[in-house]
C-alpha cells in the first residue's frame, strides 16, 4: 500500500505510464528487488521505463516530491548497487536501439541492449565493443557502462572510459545533456552553472596538488572501481568531458545513461590459446611478468585450489588430477589478423617463458573445440564452487588488483587469510596481465558468529590490499554497498571528501542510489543481507545473477526464472517460519499464474545459468505436485489411449476447420474470443493458422538392402495437417516422407504408431507418471524396429526428439529433422541453392542440442540470405500458445521488425512453434523438410 509522497507520485506517473508498469504489489516488489549481490532491498514502488521522455518525467516528480531512485538494468551486479528500499526505475528491453557510425569505428547504443548482442551486430565488420566482462551475455550496455565493467581481454586500455566517445546523460531533475550535440554543450554550460562551476573547483583543487595528482595517476594504473573516477579530472580539462567520464563507474549514483557512444576495438579473427601449468605461484607470476612484454590478449591466472574445483568436470584435462598442491597455470590467449602473424606471436610467448619451470612444455591450440575447452576450464570456476556450497549459505566472489610484480605475494597472503578465517573451498582466478584477483568463497549468514567471521575476514582482506600493496578494492565490480565502507581507507581523506563534493554537486539532495559508493555507514556492508532458505534441491545452488533472464520467455511480460526463485524461497520461508499467513496466502494465490502456468519450461534457463538450474524442471515439479488424484488417473487413461485421442484431435480440427471456411477468420476471431472469455480463459485461444486435422499416414517407401531409416511421426504432427498459409502443400509426414524416398531410403514406421507418443506432452504439465510410460513404450518399440539402435531414427519435431534423447536408451541413434538431413542426406540429394531470402527460427531444443552449425551448413545449402529470428524462445512452449497466447505475443514481439520485409518464406523443425511464428510474423513459416525437398533432388545412380 502506497502512502504518503508515494501515493502522490504513483497518481502523477499514471498519467504517461500504463498501469502494469507501475508495480507495487507485494509478489512483484519482492520478484524484481533481487541483483546478484548478497544483500536485499525490497522497493515501495517499481516503475519500467519505456521511454527518454518517460524518464526525464519520473524524474522531475522525484525530485519535486524528494523520493530517491535507483536505475536497474539487468541487474547482474555483485555489490549491491542495483536494489533499493524507494522506487526502483527498471529499464525495459525497449531501450534497444543502436546505430553504427563510421563505418563501425563508433556504435551509439541505448542502456537496455545486451552486451554479448552488440557483439554480434559489429562481427561482420570485424569490430567489439571494448568492455568484456564475464557477464557480457546478460549484463545491459546501460550497466557496463555504470559499473566500468572490463573484463579478460580489455584490461584498462578498452574499458568503457578509455573507449567513451559521447554521451546522453540524464540528471536528478530530468535534466538531458548530449555531449555529441555542440548546442546541447552550450546550453548546458549556460543553464546548470552551479553544477559546471562546481566541477571546475573541484579540477582546480586536483590539478593544483601534485601530490594528489599522481596519486590518482597512479590509482588508475591498475583497474579500479572502487570511488568515483577521479581521473576524468586528470585526463580531460573542458567540463562536459569530465562530466561524462565521473559517469562512467558511478553506479547510477550521479545521473543516468541515457545512451552512450562507444569507440569500437578490433576483433581479430584468428586466435589461439594454451594452458600452460607451472611448479608454484610464484613461477607463474614470474610468467606473467614475462607475458607483459608478448603479445597477448588474455592470461588468466588459477590457483591450485581453482584447478581442482573443475578436474572432476566433463572434458577437463586428464593431468589436472596429477598435479601437486602447489601448482598453479596460467591460460593465455593470443590473436592475430592473419595465421602467420599469429603463429609468429605463439613462437614469441614460448620464447618468452623458455627460462620459467612448466610441468608440461608449452602448447598452443588455435582448433576452436580445443580453445574453447580451455576457456571452459576458467568459466567453470565461479559455477562450480557456487554448486558445492551448503545450503542456505552464500556463494561470494571479490575483486581486488595488486601491482602485478607483487602478484604472488599478494596470492599467497590470501591463502593465508582463507586457512585463518577456514573458507577451506576458497579458490583464487583472474586477469593476472592487470593484477586483477578475484577469489570465490562460501558464507553463512544466518548466525550473528558467521556475519562476524566474514567482518573479520573481509576487515584484514582491505588492510591486505591497501595497507601493504597499494592495491585496488575493487577492480571491476563496482563500489556497491558492499565496498563502500572503505573507500576513505583506500583513497585516503582528501580524496574522499572530493568524492562527496562530487556526489553532492551532481546529486544535491541524495536521492540517486543513495547509499552507494558513499555510505557513512562502516557497516553497511553487514546489514540487509539477502536470506537464502533451502526450498527445493533443484534451485538452492541459485546465486540470482541474473544470467537466465536473457533466455527466459517470460521476462518482462511476468516473471524471469531468477524471479520465480526469490517468490519461491519466500513462500518456502514464511512457510517453514510458520509467519505472516496473510502474505503467505497472497503469494500463494499470485503464484500460479506469474511462477507456473507462464513459465514456458523450456530449460534455456539451464544453459545460461553458472550452475545449470533447469527452473524449468522445478515448475514441472510444482505442476506435478499440484495436480490432483483424479487429473492424473485422466492423464493416464488418455496415455494408454493414445490412438484414440489423436483420432479425436482430427476430428476436432478438421470440425473448427470447417466453420473457419465457412464464416471466414474475421467472425472465426469474434467467436473464439468471445469463448475463451467467458470461459475466464479455460478454453484455448483459435487462431487463423490452427491447422487442419491431419491424414492418415501414406507408406511409398524405396526398398533398398544399404540405407535404413526409422521414422517415428510426432503425435502432433499426426493430429495436425496443414494450416491455410501451406497454400498447395501435403502434410510435414507426407513431405518428410517424399525427401527420404529422394534420397534412397527404404522407411521403417514402429508397430502400433498410433499410440506411441514420447511423453513431453504429459511431462511439461506434470504428469510424471503418464511420460514415464509413454517413453517407456516408445523405447521398447524403437529398440525392437532398429534392432537395438543399428537403424537411425527420425523424429519431426525437434522438442519430441530432445525429451527422447533424455529418456530413452542411449544406444538409440535419434535424430531431428535439420541434423538428420547435415549428417544423412547432404551427400544423397543434388542441392539447387536458391538465390532468395527466408527466416529461419530456431527453437529452444535445437539451441540446447547445440545445433547451429548444422543449421548453418543445411540452410546455405539451400539459400543464399537467411534472416535469423532473435528470441530465446517463441514462447508457444506446446500448447501453451493456445491456452496462454500471451506468451507467444510477447515471445515474438520483435519478430515483424526483425523481418521487416526481407522475405515472406520462413522454417524451424517445431509444428506447434509454427503456428505461432506464422501468426506474428505474418509470413508463413513451415518445416525446414518443405525447404530442403524444394531445393534437392535425387543423385544421378553411378555406373
Amino acid at each position: 500500500m502506497l502512502h504518503g509522497e508515494y501515493y502522490l507520485l504513483f497518481e502523477k506517473l499514471q498519467e504517461f505510464i500504463d498501469a502494469n508498469r507501475l508495480i507495487h504489489d507485494e509478489l512483484n516488489l519482492l520478484a524484481h528487488s533481487t541483483d546478484a549481490s548478497f544483500y536485499r532491498l525490497i522497493p515501495k514502488l517499481i516503475i519500467k521505463l519505456n521511454t527518454l521522455d518517460e524518464l526525464t518525467k519520473t524524474l522531475r516528480l522525484t525530485d519535486q516530491y524528494k523520493i530517491p531512485v535507483t536505475f536497474r538494468a539487468a541487474g547482474t551486479s555483485l555489490s549491491g548497487q542495483a536494489i533499493s528500499d524507494s522506487v526502483l526505475l527498471i529499464i525495459s528491453n525497449k531501450w534497444n536501439k543502436y546505430t553504427l557510425l563510421d563505418d563501425a569505428c563508433k556504435i551509439s547504443l541505448q542502456p537496455g541492449l545486451i552486451g554479448g548482442f552488440v557483439n554480434k551486430i559489429l562481427l561482420p565488420y570485424k569490430k567489439k565493443i571494448g568492455p568484456d566482462p564475464a557477464s557480457i551475455n546478460s549484463a545491459m550496455i546501460g550497466g557496463i557502462a555504470a559499473n566500468n565493467a572490463s573484463g579478460m581481454c580489455c584490461g584498462t586500455a578498452q574499458n568503457s572510459y578509455k573507449t567513451l566517445s559521447s554521451m546522453k546523460i540524464v540528471f536528478h531533475n530530468g535534466t538531458t545533456l548530449d555531449t555529441s550535440d555542440m548546442n546541447s554543450r552550450n546550453s548546458f554550460l549556460i543553464e546548470n552553472k552551479k553544477l559546471v562551476e562546481g566541477i571546475k573547483e573541484i579540477y582546480s583543487r586536483i590539478n593544483s596538488n601534485s601530490i594528489l595528482k599522481d596519486r590518482i595517476r597512479h590509482k588508475f594504473k591498475m583497474k579500479n572501481t572502487t570511488g568515483y573516477s577521479l581521473n576524468a579530472f586528470v585526463d580531460y580539462a573542458d567540463p562536459i568531458d569530465i562530466i561524462q567520464h565521473l559517469m562512467i563507474g558511478s553506479e547510477g549514483t550521479l545521473g543516468f545513461i541515457a545512451e552512450i557512444t562507444y569507440d569500437t576495438v578490433d576483433e581479430l579473427p584468428d586466435k589461439a590459446s594454451s594452458l600452460i601449468i607451472f611448479p608454484t605461484i610464484e613461477e607463474a607470476s614470474r610468467g606473467v611478468a614475462k607475458l607483459k612484454t608478448c603479445s597477448v590478449d588474455a592470461v588468466e591466472l588459477m590457483d591450485r585450489a581453482a584447478l581442482r574445483s573443475v578436474e572432476n568436470k566433463k572434458g577437463m584435462p586428464h593431468y589436472l588430477k596429477e598435479l601437486e598442491n602447489s601448482c598453479a597455470a596460467l591460460l593465455v590467449e593470443t590473436r592475430g589478423k592473419n595465421k602467420e602473424l599469429l603463429y609468429n606471436q605463439i613462437e614469441e610467448i614460448k620464447n618468452s617463458l623458455k627460462n620459467v619451470p612448466t610441468i608440461l612444455p608449452v602448447e598452443f591450440t588455435d582448433i576452436p573445440e580445443e580453445y574453447s575447452a580451455l576457456w571452459n576450464i576458467r568459466k567453470g570456476l565461479f559455477p562450480s564452487v557456487g554448486a558445492m556450497r551448503k545450503t542456505g549459505t552464500t556463494c561470494i566472489i571479490e575483486d581486488v588488483a595488486f601491482p602485478v610484480a607483487m602478484l604472488a605475494d599478494a596470492v599467497i597472503d590470501l591463502q593465508i587469510l582463507f586457512k585463518k578465517y577456514q573458507y577451506n573451498d576458497a579458490i583464487i582466478f583472474g586477469h593476472s596481465l592487470e593484477g586483477n584477483l578475484h577469489f570465490v568463497f562460501n558464507q553463512d549468514f544466518n548466525s550473528e558468529e558467521e556475519v562476524f567471521r566474514y567482518s573479520n575476514f573481509m576487515n584484514e582482506v582491505t588492510e591486505l590490499v591497501v595497507s601493504k600493496y597499494d592495491g585496488s578494492l575493487k577492480a571491476e565490480h563496482g563500489t556497491g554497498r558492499n565496498m563502500a565502507p572503505f573507500v576513505e581507507l583506500e583513497w585516503g581523506n582528501q580524496a574522499y571528501e572530493l568524492m562527496k563534493e562530487i556526489k553532492s554537486v551532481f546529486d544535491p539532495y541524495n536521492l540517486l542510489n543513495p547509499g552507494v559508493i558513499i555510505n557513512e555507514d562502516k557497516n553497511i556492508h553487514l546489514k540487509d543481507l539477502k536470506p537464502l532458505p533451502s526450498t527445493d534441491p533443484i534451485i538452492d545452488k541459485c546465486i540470482e545473477c541474473g544470467f537466465c533472464e536473457v533466455n527466459c520467455v517470460s521476462n518482462d511480460l511476468t516473471l524471469s526464472p531468477r524471479q520465480r526463485i526469490v517468490i519461491l524461497r519466500e513462500i518456502a520461508r514464511l512457510q517453514k517460519n510458520n509467519e505472516d499467513v496473510f502474505r503467505l496466502n497472497s503469494f500463494l494465490k499470485l503464484k500460479d499464474y506469474s511462477v507456473n502456468q507462464t513459465c514456458a519450461t523450456d530449460g534455456l534457463c539451464a544453459v545460461a545459468c553458472p550452475v545449470g538450474i533447469d527452473t524449468g524442471s522445478m515448475i514441472k515439479k510444482i505442476r506435478y505436485s499440484e495436480n490432483s488424484k483424479l487429473s492424473k488417473k485422466i492423464a493416464m487413461l488418455i496415455a494408454k489411449n493414445m490412438g484414440i485421442v489423436t483420432s479425436l484431435a482430427r476430428i476436432s480440427l478438421n470440425g473448427v476447420h470447417f466453420f473457419h471456411k465457412l464464416i471466414g477468420s474475421d467472425m472465426m476471431e469474434y467467436l473464439s474470443t468471445s469463448i475463451r472469455n467467458l470461459s475466464l480463459g479455460k478454453i484455448p485461444l483459435w487462431n487463423k493458422y490452427m491447422p487442419k486435422g491431419a491424414e492418415s499416414i501414406s507408406i511409398n517407401a524405396i526398398k533398398t538392402l544399404s540405407e535404413k531409416v526409422v521414422y517415428f511421426p510426432s503425435c502432433i504432427n499426426r493430429s495436425m495437417g496443414i494450416s491455410v498459409d501451406y497454400e498447395n502443400e501435403v502434410s510435414v509426414i507426407t513431405k518428410t516422407i517424399q525427401l527420404l524416398n529422394k534420397a534412397g531410403y527404404e522407411i521403417l514406421f514402429p508397430e502400433n504408431i498410433n499410440n506411441l507418443c514420447c511423453g513431453m506432452a504429459f511431462a511439461s504439465k506434470g504428469f510424471k507418471e503418464a511420460g514415464e510410460l509413454k517413453a517407456i513404450e516408445l523405447e521398447t518399440e524403437l529398440m525392437r524396429i532398429t534392432e537395438n539402435g543399428k537403424i537411425p531414427v527420425l523424429c519431426d519435431m525437434s522438442p519430441c526428439l530432445q525429451r527422447m534423447r533424455e529418456t530413452l536408451d542411449i544406444r538409440l541413434s535419434l535424430y531431428e529433422p535439420v541434423e538428420f538431413i547435415a549428417d544423412y542426406l547432404i551427400d544423397k540429394l543434388e542441392f539447387n541453392q536458391l538465390d532468395t531470402t527466408i527466416s529461419f527460427f530456431q527453437t529452444c531444443s535445437s539451441k540446447k542440442m547445440e545445433l547451429n552449425k548444422k543449421i548453418e551448413l543445411v540452410l546455405n545449402k539451400c539459400v543464399t540470405n537467411v534472416v535469423e529470428i532473435e528470441s530465446s524462445c517463441c514462447g508457444f512452449a506446446g500448447d501453451r500458445g493456445f491456452t496462454y497466447p500471451e506468451l507467444n505475443k510477447h515471445g515474438l514481439s520483435e519478430i515483424k521488425k526483425q523481418i521487416n520485409g526481407k522475405c515472406e518464406h520462413g522454417y524451424s523443425n517445431s509444428r506447434t512453434c509454427e503456428i505461432g511464428l506464422s501468426l506474428h510474423s505474418g509470413i508463413s513459416f513451415k518445416s525446414i523438410v518443405y525447404l530442403v525437398d524444394e531445393c534437392t533432388k535425387s543423385k544421378p545412380v553411378s555406373n
